[in-house]
Parts: structure tokens; sequence; C-alpha cells
């Protein structure tokens, strides 16, 4: 099954995303990095006013690797109420360090990894993943002008990194600038997810505002058989 994912920054996006039955609402700033994160408060209402209508997602931000910087945002992000958080895997760092610190943590909430195809990312890391609790992983990408994700990565090598997933039991979401047309490519891999922020907003510029129609667009092709 590949449900949808929604990114978006306020209410009034949420709102769109809610009334077209998207599977998780993906709480994130744009304006920020590929992974910016919205303000606590923000965060906080709109978990409330989703009120458990659909899953909520929210990222911490594009933050250094350094385990307790990492550790102090899952943790505040986590407790406004979302049902995901999502933490980017950025290049350099430690990451073993990182995903060690928040093995405490993932017993109470569900964390998702986020690795970038267009920064070299090591795929196999997601056995480390696994071994420290994590609940899922996602691709995505960090230069958002370079293509989508079907261009910045061989497609063989997403295929291997959802047949890792499954192998270790992970919820696994592919994302990265993708549009109409990536999703008759990535629907035969059968990630649990694919994630959309660009195609969903008018000249699939991702910072401007989620067009109706276009996210109704993306949510029709996901549903084609």
């Amino acid at each position: 099954m590949n449900g949808m994912l929604a990114s978006v920054r306020d209410w009034e996006e949420a709102q769109i995303a809610l009334n077209a039955h998207v599977d998780i609402i993906d709480l994130k700033q744009p304006d920020l990095g590929a992974l910016g994160a919205l303000d606590i408060d923000t965060i906080g209402d709109i978990v409330t006013k989703i009120d458990f209508r659909c899953p909520v997602s929210a990222t911490i931000g594009d933050l250094p690797m350094q385990a307790d910087i990492i550790f102090d945002a899952v943790q505040t992000t986590a407790k406004t109420g979302v049902d995901f958080v999502k933490i980017g895997f950025f290049p350099n760092g430690d990451w073993l360090s990182v995903v060690e610190k928040l093995r405490p943590l993932t017993t109470k909430y569900q964390l998702i990894a986020v690795l970038f195809a267009d920064k070299n990312c090591d795929i196999h890391f997601i056995s480390a993943l696994k071994q420290n609790g994590f609940s899922g992983v996602m691709l995505d990408t960090m230069d958002k002008q370079h293509g989508s994700l079907t261009h910045v990565m061989p497609l063989d090598t997403i295929r291997t990194f959802v047949t890792l997933a499954k192998k270790y039991s992970l919820i696994c979401g592919l994302a990265g600038s993708l549009r109409a047309e990536d999703i008759a490519v990535l629907l035969p891999l059968e990630a649990n997810y694919l994630g959309f922020r660009g195609a969903l907003c008018a000249d699939h510029n991702r910072i401007q505002t989620i067009d109706t129609h276009a996210l109704q667009t993306i949510r029709q092709l996901l549903r084609v058989p």
C-alpha cells in the first residue's frame, strides 16, 4: 500500500489535507530548509485541531548531528502529541551516537529517521535504526533544486532501501520533490507512504500555499490500482 503523506505548514493547509483524506499530515516549515520545523505552539495547536482524525508527523528542523541537541528537540516535539517525530540524518556527525541517545525515547514515541538520497546516505544504516527502536525510515532529498528522488538516486537503490526497511519491519516512506510523474515509477516498490510538498503547491513551488486541485490530483493518482 502506498499511502499519501502531505506536508503542511499551518492549520489552513492542514484542513485542505484533511478534506482530501490524506493518510498522514506532516508538519514542517518549508521556508527553513529540507526539514524546517514549525514552532512548538503551532504544532500543538494543529494537533489539537486535527483531534485524531488523521495521523500527524512533525519534523524537528535541520539540526546538527549532535546527540544532545537532537534528543532535546525530539523530546520537545513529541510532547506536542504528534504520532511521529521525523529526524533528519544530515551529512557528518556521529549517526550511531544519535540513535543510541534516542533509544530511551523510542519506548514512548514513534521516531522516523530521514535519510537524504542526494547526500550519499548509507541505506544500510537501517539496521542500526531497528536495533535502537526506531519505528520507521524515509528517503528524502536535501537540495530541492536538483530534481526528484528518482532523478538523484537509481531506482534499484531505492528498491533496495524499501526492501531493507521491510526486512526490519520499519515503516517506509519515499519523498524528495516528488511529482505526479514519479508516482507510477514508485508505486510498484510498495513503500508505506509517498510524501509530497512541492507537487501540492502552485507552480510546484514548495514555499507557496497548498493548492486544493493539485493535492486532489496527486491523491487520485495514488488511488489508481
